[in-house]
């Protein structure tokens, strides 16, 4: 799967600031770390934020918006968006604020 240079791109300019966080290639794209958790990610179908389990029904009802599948498996707590919905950017930093506040309930690794 071919990355979304300009989807990390967005991401880093509004992650940037935050103490903590990294970048790896993970899930065919460029993933986004905060204190060693998986927090959000880029790829060519889209942007994946972590939500965690059973916060995500609000994100799951925006357009387009569906569960993670990763190897055929849905992952549980965590969206994937497309371009009409990152591109907006109340929604973008909603799914980011939410994300972040979920990952940093866990413990750091």
């Amino acid at each position: 799967m071919a990355r979304d240079v300009g989807l990390e791109e967005l991401l880093r300019e509004e992650l940037g600031t935050i103490s903590g966080l990294s970048e790896t290639s993970m899930f065919g794209g460029r993933a986004f770390l905060l204190d060693g958790n998986l927090l959000c990610g880029a790829r060519e179908d889209g942007m994946l934020v972590r939500l965690g389990k059973g916060n995500d029904g609000w994100a799951l009802d925006l357009p387009g918006a569906a569960q993670m599948l990763s190897g055929g498996r849905t992952m549980q707590g965590w969206v994937r968006v497309g371009a009409d919905v990152y591109g907006d950017d109340d929604l973008r930093h909603r799914l980011l604020e939410a994300a972040m506040t979920f990952v940093r309930s866990l413990p750091a690794k």
